[in-house]
């Protein structure tokens, strides 16, 4: 029987995800089912409207993980620092 009187430590598993990689899955996803992924995805974060992202290989399930702030966040980050590397 176990000792009632003992604490017991739990570990949370960290299971956040790469984002650039959730934005990377779903936008091979819609180009495999012919869609244009870059309005498809500009139309789920403007609206939060899950419909605008295809469920082939998950990929709706999967963005849907992600708040659309960070989605946001992730673009941005990557828009500035490629489009201004070059600049003083």
């Amino acid at each position: 029987m176990a000792d009632i009187h003992r604490t017991r430590f739990f570990t949370a598993v960290d299971n956040e995800l790469d984002v650039g990689e959730v934005l990377s899955n779903v936008y091979q996803a819609l180009t495999e089912k012919g869609y244009d992924p870059i309005s498809q995805i500009v139309g789920y974060i403007m609206s939060g409207d899950p419909t605008y992202i295809t469920s082939h290989n998950g990929a709706r399930s999967l963005i849907m993980k992600v708040e659309r702030d960070e989605l946001v966040e992730e673009l941005m980050s990557y828009y500035v620092a490629h489009r201004f590397q070059d600049q003083p």
